[in-house]
C-alpha cells in the first residue's frame, strides 16, 4: 500500500472508482448513455402541423357541411314542390272518365293521366301515390273525375273503387236473339259474343249492371245464371196439380204468359186461362205463337199484320194448330210471369181479350167470350189504323 495514498481512497483492499462522470466517446466526445438509459424509448413528440395543412382540413369540412346543408335544403324544397304540386289543382277543365283497365300499375296509369292531360306530371303523381301508400290501392273501373281535380283527388277516386256503373236492360217478353243484339251493341261491353246462342228463354229479363271493358261473354254467363237459378226457385215452389211435366213446359208457358200481357196484374188470371185450358185439352189459341213459329227469335217486323192465313199456317209453334203447349219458349218469361204460372190464380175462365183499355176482359163461356169480342171490334173499328191491341185467346170453333 502507497503511504502517500489516502486510507479514504482505499476500501477492503481495492482502489476506489473514480469520481462519477458522464462518460463520453473518446473519438467524438459525445456523452455515451449508460446502459438502463439506452433500453428506453426515445422521446418521440408528435411534430405540429403546419398552418397549410389545418387550413386544408378546415376547408374540406367547410365544404362537407356545405353540401350536406345544400343537400338537406334542396331535398326539402323538392318536397314541397312535389307535395304542392300532387295537391293543387289540376289541369283539365272539365269534368271526364278516365278508364283503369285490370292489373294497370301505378307507372303506367300516371302516363295514361298525363296523356290525357288529368295531371302536369306523371312522375310526381307516382311518387305521391307511393308516399301515402296506396300504391297496391289504386283499383280497376271507369271513374268520373272533376274539372280541375288535383293529383291527390284523383288518387283517391281511383282508390275508392266507386267507378262509373253501365247498365243494360233486357225487358221481359223479347226473345233471345232481341236481347242477343242488344249485348252484342252495347258500347261500355267489351270483346266478342259467345260462338253458340243459347236456347229460347234461357236469358234473364233483367238490368244488368257493370263496369266499362266488362266483357260480352261474363254478361252473356250471368244471364244464363241469373235466369236458371229463379226458374229452378220459382218451380220448386209451384202448385202440385199444374198440368205441366217438366221445367222445359213451364218456361214455355211462361213464355206465351209474357207475350199475351204487360199488366203485371193479370198476369195470374192469364195464366189461369191457359192451365184450365190444358186441363180441358183445349188448343192455346194464342197469337204470340203463330207470330213465333213464322218468324222466329227475330220477331214480326213492325209493319207486317197478321193475315187470317197465318192462323191456318201449321208451324210447330202454331197453338191454333197444335193440341198442348209448342216445344219450347217463344221468349225470355220474367219473374212475374213464371210466378203466375208456377201459382195462377183460380178460376174457370177459358177465355180473355182486349177490352181497350190496355188489359183483358175474361170469360167462363163461349157466349159472355162472343160478348167481349164484340165489344172489342167496336173499340177496334173506332182506333186510328195500326193502333190495334192483339185481340188474345181466340174463342173455339
Amino acid at each position: 500500500m502507497n503511504a502517500s495514498t489516502p486510507s479514504s481512497e482505499i476500501e477492503f483492499g481495492r482502489r476506489a472508482a473514480p469520481p462519477a462522470a458522464d462518460p463520453a466517446d473518446s473519438t467524438t466526445g459525445t456523452p455515451i448513455k449508460p446502459a438502463r438509459d439506452a433500453l428506453r424509448p426515445a422521446n418521440t413528440a408528435t411534430p405540429r402541423r403546419s398552418r397549410r395543412s389545418r387550413s386544408q382540413v378546415v376547408v374540406f369540412l367547410n365544404f362537407m357541411m356545405s353540401l350536406i346543408v345544400f343537400a338537406v335544403l334542396a331535398a326539402g324544397a323538392a318536397v314541397y314542390w312535389g307535395r304542392s304540386t300532387f295537391e293543387a289543382p289540376g289541369p283539365n277543365p272539365q269534368d271526364t272518365t278516365f278508364l283503369v283497365k285490370p292489373r294497370t300499375g301505378v307507372s303506367d296509369i300516371a302516363t295514361q293521366l298525363e296523356r290525357q292531360g288529368l295531371i302536369t306530371n306523371a312522375d310526381v303523381f307516382n311518387l305521391g301515390v307511393r308516399a301515402h301508400g296506396a300504391g297496391s290501392s289504386l283499383k280497376a273501373g271507369e271513374y268520373e273525375i272533376a274539372a280541375r281535380a288535383s293529383m291527390r283527388d284523383i288518387m283517391e277516386a281511383l282508390a275508392s273503387g266507386r267507378s262509373i256503373m253501365h247498365s243494360l236492360t233486357i225487358p221481359e217478353g223479347l226473345t233471345v236473339l232481341q236481347a242477343w243484339d242488344r249485348i252484342a251493341a252495347h258500347e261500355a261491353l267489351s270483346g266478342d259474343m259467345p260462338e253458340t246462342v243459347p236456347p229460347e228463354g234461357s236469358l234473364a229479363a233483367d238490368t244488368q249492371r257493370f263496369t266499362r271493358g266488362t266483357s260480352r261473354r261474363a254478361v252473356v254467363e250471368k244471364m244464363l245464371a241469373d235466369q236458371a237459378r229463379m226458374v229452378e226457385e220459382i218451380w220448386a215452389k209451384r202448385d202440385p196439380d199444374l198440368p205441366i211435366a217438366d221445367a222445359n213446359e213451364f218456361v214455355t208457358l211462361a213464355s206465351i204468359v209474357e207475350k199475351e200481357t204487360g199488366v203485371a196484374e193479370e198476369r195470374p188470371q192469364v195464366a189461369s186461362v191457359f192451365v184450365n185450358r190444358l186441363r180441358e185439352g183445349m188448343r192455346l189459341q194464342s197469337d204470340p205463337t203463330i207470330i213465333y213459329g213464322l218468324f222466329g227469335g227475330k220477331g214480326k217486323p213492325a209493319d207486317r199484320p197478321i193475315y187470317q192465313s197465318d192462323i191456318e199456317k201449321p208451324t210447330p209453334y202454331n197453338t191454333y194448330v197444335i193440341n198442348g203447349l209448342p216445344p219450347g219458349p217463344i221468349a225470355n218469361p220474367g219473374r212475374a210471369a213464371l210466378e203466375a204460372v208456377a201459382n195462377p190464380a183460380e178460376t174457370d175462365y177459358l177465355y180473355f181479350v182486349a177490352d181497350g183499355s190496355g188489359g183483358h176482359a175474361f170469360a167462363s163461356s163461349l157466349e159472355e167470350h162472343n160478348r167481349n169480342v164484340a165489344k172489342w171490334r167496336t173499340i177496334e173499328a173506332a182506333q186510328p189504323a195500326g193502333s190495334g191491341e192483339d185481340g188474345g185467346a181466340a174463342p173455339a170453333e
